[in-house]
């Protein structure tokens, strides 16, 4: 399991052939390693390992759970992932590799933490353009899961050397590149409604992408789902009711425990037997699925709320709150 308290080695690796098979096997190993692609460094985890994502939100010190985008080698590997349509075939042809992100719907199977997609059913892909990132993700022949490599709310990063000085001690390696080409965070598009939409302006203007569609974008407006990474106000929530903070569940209840507060039913669970923050971020959008099935309400053990344990807490609280 990786740790990302600020006490690991963090390795330099060259983009060459040796460092790259290096930085793949880190990433099978469940570990977090920064590559550069054309847009800025990334900060890559095995998008199926869910402990591995949850990690990520641990060394950014993310406040909250938002949708990550999953890098893929080409257009034929994002398809194991996500269901495609001919505004996506269009966009791909015309723009990937590149700086172009697609949110489409999750594909049945598609083994994808949910911890990458918030809970959500759609999933944000792209086809970076970065040599050295294609050269990767060739070889680790996989999803990456990859926010900016950078402490959250710093600014991204566009040479290793910035991601060192802001995650050295929290991740295991960076592969170092170089600048990065565009310097700018992708274009997102989304895919999954009627009309193609702007979720967000980035390295790839709006209206490149609209002569490639040959139709306007839609604008996103307050009432659009959020979908995309860095718009997510809301999460999954129950359709039971949840209530928080319970040292055991109440007649009716299924219990959702954490650390040394166990359920006693054979249908509850615990996020993380051990109390450990990562494994518990990692399983918790699938066990409030799991739980929510059942139909019956959630009682859900305190969290510390501390680090991620803070993200698991907002994540919660919004699950909890009053419905209209």
């Amino acid at each position: 399991m990786p740790d990302n308290t600020p006490s690991k080695d963090t390795k330099i690796l060259t983009a060459d052939p040796a460092g790259l098979t290096r930085a793949a096997q880190l990433l099978q190993a469940g570990e977090l390693v920064s590559f550069a692609t054309e847009t800025v460094y990334g900060l890559g985890a095995d998008a199926r390992q869910g402990e591995a994502v949850a990690a990520i939100y641990a060394a950014k010190g993310r406040p909250s759970f938002n949708p990550l985008i999953v890098h893929a080698a080409s257009a034929e590997a994002a398809q194991r992932y996500v269901l495609w349509n001919g505004w996506a075939e269009v966009l791909a042809q015309a723009f990937w590799p590149g700086p172009l992100t697609l949110v489409l719907p999750l594909r049945p199977k598609h083994g994808i933490s949910g911890l990458v997609t918030a809970g959500l059913e759609t999933l944000a892909v792209r086809v970076p353009a970065q040599p050295s990132a294609q050269r990767l993700l060739q070889i680790f022949d996989g999803p990456v899961a990859a926010p900016s490599a950078n402490p959250s709310g710093r600014i991204s990063p566009t040479l290793a050397s910035h991601v060192f000085a802001g995650l050295n001690g929290r991740i295991a390696a960076i592969v170092d590149d170089g600048a990065c080409g565009v310097g700018l965070e992708s274009t997102i598009v989304g895919l999954a409604g009627e009309a193609p939409i702007l979720l967000r302006p980035g390295g790839l203007a709006a209206e490149e992408i609209e002569e490639a569609l040959g139709q306007p974008l839609r604008q996103r407006d307050v009432q659009d789902p959020l979908t995309a990474p860095g718009q997510l106000l809301s999460h999954y929530a129950p359709n039971e009711q949840v209530r928080l903070n319970a040292a055991a569940a109440r007649n009716g209840e299924v219990f959702l425990g954490f650390g040394a507060h166990q359920g006693s039913g054979p249908e509850d669970l615990n996020l993380s037997p051990d109390g450990k923050l990562t494994e518990a971020a990692a399983h918790l959008f699938d066990y409030l699925h799991q739980l929510d099935g059942l139909g019956r309400p959630i009682a859900v053990a305190p969290i510390p709320d501390e680090g991620l344990g803070a993200a698991i807490n907002d994540r919660l609280a919004r699950a909890a709150a009053p419905r209209d």
